[in-house]
């Protein structure tokens, strides 16, 4: 190897690993940072620290109304995204019918396509039907909008399922139902709930869809974008910083408790 070379495995990438690690970190730390200033009439300038956000979050109800509304939309379109996506997986896996080419296809073009050309033909369609925008409207554009991702997620899942285990099941005289529930279920849950996940967090995030479909009913990310020229205040920092916070406990819980099984595995 030669010298240039030893020079960025050593000092080069590590160091460009860092900066990417920095670059990526300072919105985050800019939020909870942010989070614990005094306001006044704005939140861009830092004024002094105080813990009046964290305590009183609720202040300004629009905040707190705002991210109920997005967890609910959240909840709901991840139940039904991931209903509706779970079967379809089953079926693109397990049956042959006709066009089953083209709607492997069709499924995954809301993945390929920007959020914006779905986001605003929804809202072409809802307003074709007279259908009046609101939450009922986000709940089923943020659905379509997830199967996608949940049916490549369980979709992967069911492919790698052994359809001897479910055979066996049958051959213990095991009614349908049974085999589902005892077998094929508890085998596919892993993917199903990574499957959920994902949708929750996209529906969760999303703002372009829910943009064009909303009409006058508000989510958080709807109400950080509208916030964001005046400053975005401090108890929508306060939130934001939470998300993040229960988020890393859940990554880290998850890591410790899988490494802790592999542990009792390696054990055995």
């Amino acid at each position: 190897m030669s010298a240039v070379g030893r020079f960025l495995g050593r000092f080069a990438l590590p160091v460009y690993g860092v900066l990417a690690f920095v670059f990526l970190l300072i919105p985050i730390a800019y939020t909870i940072v942010f989070s614990f200033n005094q306001v006044r009439r704005t939140n861009i300038a830092w004024r002094g620290f105080t813990l009046d956000n964290w305590t009183n979050v609720c202040d300004d109800p629009t905040v707190c109304q705002s991210f109920a509304n997005s967890i609910v939309v959240g909840v709901v379109a991840t139940v039904l995204a991931t209903a509706l996506g779970t079967a379809i997986a089953i079926a693109l896996v397990r049956f042959r019918f006709r066009f089953r080419s083209g709607t492997t296809l069709l499924l995954f073009l809301p993945m390929a396509s920007p959020e914006v050309v779905l986001g605003a033909g929804l809202a072409a369609e809802f307003l074709t039907a007279g259908v009046p925008k609101g939450i009922g409207t986000v709940i089923l554009a943020h659905t379509m909008f997830c199967i996608s991702f949940v049916v490549t997620t369980v979709r992967a899942r069911v492919a790698g399922l052994d359809p001897a285990l479910e055979e066996a099941g049958r051959d213990l005289y095991a009614s349908p139902g049974q085999v589902w529930w005892r077998i094929t279920f508890p085998l596919l849950l892993p993917g199903i709930v990574a499957a959920a996940l994902l949708s929750f967090a996209l529906s969760f995030d999303d703002f372009i869809i829910t943009n064009f479909n909303s009409g006058s009913f508000m989510t958080f990310p709807k109400y950080i974008y509208i916030a964001s020229a005046r400053g975005i205040p401090p108890q929508a920092n306060v939130i934001a910083s939470a998300v993040f916070f229960i988020a890393l406990i859940v990554v880290v819980v998850s890591q410790l408790t899988t490494a802790a099984r592999r542990k009792r595995l390696a054990r055995g």
